[in-house]
């Protein structure tokens, strides 16, 4: 309950904070829009004088007739109060600006620190993680200064995969697909199905072959290259097949859509995620993936602190936290097991149990069942009775 009250706290302040920011915003609008009138109000006063100068001078009365007109400009702007009305706006707005500042000060200044939990870390693996994240993202120069840095051993190992994956990507870009093509043909045997990475490079070659007009080419191309995958891709064949009717003039075609620039973006991801696959990696950075985990959870950490805080107590000891640290789906890598019984999830210490029926339960829950595995238990799910002799453990 004191939870559920700091995260409605919590978003009250955000809401506080939204608040102050608009004030900021309107008080802005105001203020500008008070400058603009004052300066076209001063500007219609000065053309104003120039034109009564122009129109009463004469060459025996200029400087009267100047110092006359300087002095009803003087009054003139006098009356309209250029400072107090600036003055006035100016304050509001930093009024509004100083309170908004006390408002993220309060809210999003935290000490993370307290967060954090002390964990011994190997640090030469974390300098490969780190290693490997920048030769990943192609930050070849970066990286091998960071291995100099902090003596990563082996490092060749981790910068040599990615250099032929970054090889191939270039080529993409200039629009050449043979680096691609040729590694996709030496890893033919292992390369995913579903994706049918290999399928759409030849298809993109084939469309380039007939942007540029070569019909027989294109022909040659489908028979060799296209024709293996007509029994399990036959539409796809047939449409690319139509294609070559359209020779020319493809651009006002139905098929005017497989020329479309973001087939290659989505090509060059496909061909990231394939080539990690193959080296035994993730799609996505594991640096990276750890940090936006982080982040997306550091919020209920630092609520979770303050809370324990309060009450006098020492989170960092828990084995399991007393909140869930809600992650979106992308930080979902292992199927996870909830006890229906006594909602816990799923450990090595109280692992996953299938029943005879085929209904599961966590074994803290079946031993309380079967009162110490000395009885039979009724299934929680369906009237069959087991014995914890008789349920087997599941490994997600």
């Amino acid at each position: 309950d004191s939870f559920l009250e700091e995260l409605v706290q919590f978003v009250m302040e955000l809401t506080a904070i939204k608040d102050a920011f608009e004030h900021v915003v309107k008080k802005q609008k105001l203020f500008t829009s008070k400058t603009q009138e004052v300066v076209d109000q001063v500007a219609h006063e000065i053309g104003q004088a120039l034109m009564n100068l122009q129109s009463s001078m004469t060459t025996e009365e200029d400087a009267c007739v100047i110092k006359t007109a300087l002095v009803e400009l003087n009054e003139r702007l006098t009356d309209i109060g250029l400072h107090r009305q600036l003055n006035g706006s100016q304050k509001e707005l930093n009024v509004a600006l100083s309170k908004y500042t006390k408002f993220l000060e309060k809210a999003f200044i935290p000490d993370i620190a307290t967060s954090y939990k002390n964990i011994e870390f190997d640090l030469q693996i974390v300098n490969e993680i780190i290693a490997t994240h920048f030769y990943r993202q192609g930050l070849f120069d970066l990286g091998d200064c960071f291995v100099a840095e902090t003596g990563v051993p082996n490092s060749s190992n981790l910068r040599a995969p990615f250099l032929e994956m970054y090889h191939m990507l270039e080529e993409l870009k200039k629009k050449n697909l043979e680096p691609a093509l040729k590694w996709v043909s030496a890893h033919h045997e292992h390369l995913s199905r579903e994706c049918m990475l290999e399928l759409k490079l030849h298809r993109l070659q084939f469309m380039e072959i007939l942007k540029n007009g070569n019909r027989n080419e294109a022909l040659e191309y489908a028979r060799s290259y296209l024709a293996p995958f007509a029994a399990v891709r036959m539409c796809e064949v047939q449409k690319l097949m139509a294609c070559l009717l359209w020779v020319g003039k493809m651009d006002s075609s139905p098929y005017a859509e497989l020329l479309a620039p973001s087939h290659w973006d989505e090509l060059a991801a496909e061909l990231i995620q394939e080539y990690c696959r193959l080296l035994g990696q993730s799609y996505q950075s594991p640096l990276y993936m750890t940090i936006a985990a982080g982040t997306q959870g550091l919020p209920t950490l630092l609520k979770l602190t303050n809370v324990m805080a309060a009450k006098k107590q020492e989170w960092q000891t828990m084995k399991q936290l007393p909140v869930p640290v809600e992650l979106g789906s992308e930080f979902q890598f292992h199927s996870i097991f909830v006890c229906p019984v006594s909602r816990d999830q799923g450990t090595k210490e109280n692992p996953p149990m299938m029943l005879p029926c085929g209904h599961v339960l966590c074994k803290q829950s079946i031993t309380k069942l079967s009162k110490n595995n000395t009885r039979m238990f009724k299934c929680a799910y369906c009237p069959l009775e087991a014995s914890a002799a008789n349920c087997k453990q599941l490994f997600f």
